[in-house]
C-alpha cells in the first residue's frame, strides 16, 4: 500500500484570500494516529469517492477501491488529532455514499448497499442489498453513481452507459437516472446520460446531475432530473422499449444538427439548467453540493457548488425559474486543488471538504489523490453574485457596492451567445457565435445592482457575459469577470 503523509493542515491559499483550501490528508505515515487500527508506516490510497456526515459528526469517506472509512476531528488545525477507523471493505467500485443515521448507504457498480453497524463497534457487520435491478457488464466505464436524497425523501442514482471493451448498453437502464423503489427494485426516471458523475438537491429539493463533456454531449451540463425526461445521450436508449420505461422517443432522433433545431424536434427532449462552456468553465463535471452554510461561507447560500475534475477546480452556479424551468449563470469560484475532484460535502460547520483522485486521468492537480477543506476567512471577495434574466436583457447583482461610473458605462461589458452541435460525435465546438450590443446600464440607489439592456437575445443559447470594467466602490476588479447564462426562455415580464 502507498504510505501517507500527515503534517499540520497546509494552507494552500494566502490569508488574503476569501476561500482558503487547506490539507486533511496528504501522504506518509500514520505515527501520530490515534486510530488503534493503525500502526507506524501503514497507510491507505485515499482516492476518494463518497462523502458524508455521521450524526455524531464523523466524515465517512468511501474510496474507490472499495473501502469506507470513518473520520474524526476533521475541522482541528492539527492533522494529527484526525482519527480514522475502517468501517467496511471488498466493495465494488463505490462511486457514492449518504448516510442515514447511523447506516451507510453505498452505490456499488451492480447495486445499493445498506452498510449497518449492528453492536456498536465502528465497523460493518451487515453487508445488505437496499436496491438493485440494474445492468453490470464488464466494460470498465460501467459505473454508477450516489444514492443523493431528494426533498420527498427519494434516493436518486444515476448509471453510466458502458464503454471500452465489454461494452453493453442494451443491459438495463445504462445511461439512466433511477430511483429507489420501496420493495428493493429501482425504478427508472430520466434517459440520456452519459457519464453523470454528480448528483444533488437544490434548496427546493429538486434533484440535479452533472454529466460530462463526449458523445452526443457537446459541453457540461447540470440537468434538473425528474420523471419521464430525455437529456442528450442516445446510447442508453434500447432501455426505453423495456416493461416500466416512463419514455417512449421516436425510432429517428436529430443528428449533426444545431442543438436548439434538435431540442425543437423532440417534445421528451429538455435542456439542461446551465451549460458549463469547455475549458471556460470546465472540461468534466463531477459532483454537486448545495451551499447551505447559513452564512459562514460567504454570500452564496441556496446557490449549487459544481465540482470540475480535469481543471481541478469549483465552479459556482445560481439558478431562477422561468416559466416553471431552471435556468441561470455558471461563475468561476476557487481553484488550485490538489487533484482531481470527485466529491464535495459541506459540513454543519459550514466548510466544503474536498474529495479528489485522478485515477490515472489527467488533471492539473499535482498529487493522485487527497482531502482537502476550504475555508471562508470571513471577508467578501469582489464577485457577480446573482445573473437574472429579463425581458431585455439581464440584472446583475454584485456582493458590495459598485462604482457607479464604471457599472453604468456600457463599454465595461461586452457579451456574445453561442450553441452548439448535437450529435454523435465526441463533443462541439461553440456554433453559431454572435455579439450582441449592450444598449444601457442603469444602476440602483444602492448601488448594488446593475440592469444590462442586451440587443439580439436567443432563447436556448449560453449568453457569456464579460463584465472587464466594472470597479466596486472601493476601486477594485472582479475575482472573475465572466459569466456564462443558459438563456432557454426569455421572461416576458
Amino acid at each position: 500500500m502507498k504510505s501517507l503523509i500527515f503534517p499540520f493542515l497546509a494552507v494552500i491559499a494566502s490569508a488574503a484570500d476569501p476561500y482558503v483550501i487547506s490539507d486533511i490528508l496528504t501522504a506518509n505515515t500514520l505515527a501520530n494516529s490515534r486510530s488503534t487500527d493503525w500502526k507506524p508506516g501503514q497507510g491507505i490510497t485515499l482516492e476518494v469517492s463518497g462523502m458524508d456526515w455521521l450524526p455524531d459528526g464523523r466524515l465517512a469517506v468511501a474510496l474507490r477501491k472499495g473501502e469506507v472509512w470513518l473520520l474524526g476531528n476533521v475541522h482541528t488545525e492539527k492533522a494529527s488529532d484526525v482519527t480514522y477507523k475502517l468501517f467496511a471493505s471488498g466493495l465494488h467500485e463505490p462511486l457514492g455514499l449518504r448516510c442515514e443515521g447511523k447506516d451507510l448507504l453505498i452505490t456499488q457498480r451492480s447495486e445499493l448497499t445498506r452498510l449497518r453497524d449492528v453492536n456498536g463497534d465502528d465497523q460493518a457487520d451487515e453487508y445488505l442489498t437496499d436496491a438493485s435491478g440494474w445492468g453490470v457488464s464488464g466494460a470498465y466505464h460501467g459505473y454508477a453513481y450516489g444514492p443523493k436524497q431528494d426533498g420527498q425523501g427519494q434516493d436518486w442514482m444515476a448509471l453510466n452507459v458502458d464503454m471500452g471493451d465489454h461494452s453493453d448498453n442494451k443491459r438495463g437502464w445504462r445511461g439512466w437516472a433511477v430511483v429507489k423503489g420501496k420493495d428493493g427494485n429501482i425504478l427508472p426516471m430520466a434517459a440520456g446520460l452519459r457519464s453523470p458523475c454528480g448528483l444533488g438537491a437544490n434548496r427546493e429539493g429538486d434533484m440535479f446531475c452533472v454529466d460530462q463533456q463526449g458523445t452526443w454531449v457537446p459541453a457540461t451540463p447540470v440537468f434538473h432530473l425528474r420523471k419521464g425526461i430525455f437529456m442528450l445521450n442516445q446510447e442508453g436508449l434500447p432501455s426505453q422499449n423495456l416493461p416500466g420505461s416512463p419514455l417512449k422517443l421516436p425510432e429517428k432522433l436529430p443528428n449533426g444538427v444545431p442543438y436548439p433545431e434538435a431540442l425543437r424536434s423532440v417534445p421528451q427532449m429538455v435542456p439542461p439548467a446551465v451549460w458549463l462552456p469547455y475549458n471556460k468553465a470546465g472540461r468534466s463535471g463531477t459532483d454537486i453540493v448545495l451551499c447551505n452554510a447559513k452564512g459562514r461561507f460567504g454570500p452564496y447560500d441556496g446557490q449549487l457548488f459544481v465540482a470540475e475534475f480535469t481543471d481541478a477546480k469549483i465552479n459556482r452556479v445560481f439558478l431562477e425559474k422561468v416559466d416553471g424551468e431552471y435556468q441561470g449563470a455558471v461563475f468561476p469560484f476557487v481553484g488550485g486543488f490538489a487533484s482531481g475532484i470527485v466529491r464535495l460535502s459541506m459540513s454543519a460547520e459550514g466548510q466544503l471538504f474536498v474529495g479528489m483522485t485522478s485515477r490515472g486521468w489527467s488533471s492539473l492537480g499535482t498529487r493522485a489523490y487527497g482531502l482537502q477543506r476550504v475555508k471562508w476567512n470571513g471577508v467578501s471577495d469582489f464577485a457577480i453574485k446573482e445573473m437574472r434574466a429579463l425581458p431585455d436583457g439581464f440584472e446583475l447583482t454584485f456582493t458590495e457596492p459598485v462604482d457607479a461610473k464604471s457599472a453604468t458605462n456600457t463599454k465595461s461589458y461586452s457579451m456574445t451567445s453561442y450553441t452548439y452541435l448535437y450529435s454523435g460525435a465526441y463533443g462541439s465546438d461553440e456554433i453559431d457565435t454572435k455579439t450582441l450590443a449592450v444598449t444601457s446600464a442603469t444602476i440602483n440607489e444602492a448601488n448594488t445592482q446593475v440592469r444590462l439592456k442586451v440587443s439580439g437575445l436567443r432563447p436556448i443559447y449560453v449568453h457569456e457575459l464579460q463584465a472587464t470594467g466594472i470597479r466596486s466602490a472601493s476601486g477594485q476588479p472582479l475575482k472573475s469577470p465572466a459569466a456564462y447564462y443558459t438563456l432557454n426562455r426569455i421572461p416576458t415580464k
